[in-house]
């Protein structure tokens, strides 16, 4: 009876053992599940920062672009833009892609490609001339917006200022040297006394640009003689309005105008009317001359900086700027064609001297 109390306590005895050691192995393993879970939770947390360093460097950005209408200008400034983000560094197929819309000179469009590129939460907005500029700035308040091709922003509402616009919009405005254009004109034909203006007044812009060509014209002894078209179909009607009464046009950088450039030189070769031009497209396309912005240049000095913005910096905080390269352009097929001789000083100061 001892032997079997005896066994019986050995038993219980070793049973406590085992219990108290598997006791201690399941504390063991509870602290190193804990210390596994708090591991993991550090490596997460690294982890999350070695991701979004990834993300940083890795990220796609999606730009949307929102052209107001196609015309060479607008062509030139949007391909610019490309070009300069990725001398920048921001190259499509690597870590940026464009969503590109055209309104096709309808202002209920941008507004409609506006809310569609909010609605995608896109990174930034590229806005091409002052409908889709303005569109854009109403949509959305946060999203970066960069603007080209938009004459005044102060006034079209973007910016509180250029030098600080204290808003999400930031980028590059279009104004021109109208003053030293009209310069031109009176270098090309000194005895110019009445000048045309075509402009569609629906444009804010134009407005802005004829406003600043009546001052200017006073001071170089011209009177400035106004034709305003709605659309494209009215172009012919608009110079024929003022053929009889000027010595040359000026056409501003107006979408309209510069969508139609084709049909009003033509109507004013017709007439011996030359045309003098605010930007470079126009006088590819037979506008007789320009000193006047490159539009792809613009579009470049944009690129850069909306890869600013991308790399961190707030819009509000970014100058906009006007533009860098003003090119002298002459366009000898147009000279010959309405029968001027341009001076040969002129011609030996041109940037670039255009023979179709």
């Amino acid at each position: 009876m001892k032997k079997v109390l005896a066994a019986t306590v050995c038993l219980l005895l070793i049973a406590a053992l085992l219990l108290a050691g598997c006791g201690q192995k399941a504390a063991s393993t509870d602290s190193n599940t804990n210390s596994s879970s708090s591991g993991q939770s550090q490596a997460s947390s690294n982890s999350g920062s070695s991701s979004d360093k990834s993300q940083s460097g890795d990220k796609v950005f999606k730009i949307g672009i929102s052209q107001f209408v196609e015309h060479p200008a607008l062509d030139a400034a949007r391909k610019g833009f490309i070009d300069g983000l990725k001398e920048a560094g921001f190259e499509e197929g690597k870590n940026v892609t464009f969503e590109v819309e055209n309104a096709q000179a309808d202002f209920p469009t941008t507004q409609t490609i506006a809310s569609k590129f909010v609605g995608e939460k896109v990174d930034m907005i590229l806005a091409i001339a002052t409908p889709s500029a303005q569109s854009a700035a109403n949509a959305t308040k946060d999203i970066p917006i960069l603007i080209t091709a938009v004459t005044d922003p102060v006034s079209a509402g973007l910016a509180r200022s250029l030098e600080k616009p204290e808003t999400n919009v930031t980028g590059t405005t279009d104004m021109n040297p109208i003053k030293e254009q009209l310069e031109l004109l009176k270098q090309i034909l000194p005895n110019a006394k009445n000048v045309g203006i075509l402009y569609n007044a629906a444009e804010a812009n134009s407005k802005v640009q004829v406003d600043i060509a009546k001052k200017a014209a006073g001071e170089l002894g011209l009177t400035i003689h106004e034709a305003t078209v709605a659309n494209s179909s009215e172009v012919n009607q608009a110079v024929q309005s003022i053929a009889g009464k000027v010595d040359a046009i000026y056409a501003p950088t107006d979408n309209t105008i510069a969508s139609s450039i084709g049909a009003v030189v033509k109507v004013c070769n017709d007439a011996k009317i030359p045309v003098i031009a605010a930007e470079r497209g126009m006088v590819d396309g037979g506008a007789l001359a320009t000193l006047g912005i490159d539009y792809y240049l613009l579009g470049k000095q944009t690129g850069k900086v909306a890869a600013r913005v991308l790399k961190g910096e707030k819009p509000a905080d970014i100058a906009i700027e006007g533009s860098k390269d003003l090119k002298l352009i002459i366009n000898k097929k147009s000279a010959d064609t309405l029968g001027i001789k341009i001076p040969e000083a002129l011609m030996s100061k041109a940037d670039e001297i255009v023979e179709k």
